[in-house]
């Protein structure tokens, strides 16, 4: 399979049919998620190995994990209904068997993993929202791949934070990701922001 072709693929599932601002659930982009799973494909962490996928949400990254051969996924979601979207997600793509869905929070998971994968909420309705994810993921797995805002002061954090913790940054790409309105106060259609797609390893 292409990264282009996975791409396509993600953005055709289905999103939050009532997302929650307080949780941040905005949909990851097709293209963003295909671009966080192949670099951990070319880096040898999905293939084969054991994926966690930390505030999974309606599945984006679960089952694109899935579709380039990860051996067992953990779909990590503490909100049911995204949980029952990804369900179905899955099914739509015949990866079900390879993903178990764990209706729960980040922090009462604690199953040991190969790599971790997640688009944690940015913080921009909680501050801080993002660092529970990240030190669970820390927790978990050798390689964390994760997708934060692209600014100055996210980046100094990130980087003292992960320091702090025992792991160092290998690779960082920015890239568009695209919002659409779905919150009432979104002022514009579709709101283009940057973000950071990280991967992290135990140093």
């Amino acid at each position: 399979m292409k990264k282009k072709h996975l791409a396509m693929l993600l953005s055709k599932l289905r999103g939050f049919e009532r997302p929650r601002p307080e949780l941040e659930q905005y949909r990851t982009p097709g293209d963003v998620a295909a671009e966080l799973l192949w670099l951990a494909y070319s880096l040898d962490d999905v293939e084969g190995k054991i994926v966690a996928d930390l505030g999974a949400g309606t599945g984006v990254l679960s089952i694109g994990a899935a579709l380039i051969g990860a051996k067992k996924v953990y779909a990590v979601e503490k909100d049911e209904k995204a949980i029952e979207v990804a369900r179905e997600n899955a099914r739509s793509l015949g990866v079900e068997d390879k993903i178990e869905f764990i209706n729960a929070d980040v922090s009462e998971f604690s199953r040991k993993v190969d790599t971790v994968i997640m688009n944690p909420p940015f913080g921009s309705q909680n501050p801080h929202a993002d660092r529970p994810f990240l030190l669970k993921a820390f927790e978990l797995g050798d390689a964390v791949y994760s997708i934060h805002l692209a600014k100055p002061e996210v980046r100094r954090f990130i980087e003292v934070f992960t320091r702090d913790n025992g792991f160092k940054i290998t690779h960082r790409l920015t890239l568009p990701f695209e919002i659409p309105a779905q919150f009432h106060f979104h002022r514009k259609r579709i709101e283009r922001i940057l973000v950071d797609i990280y991967r992290f390893e135990r140093d």
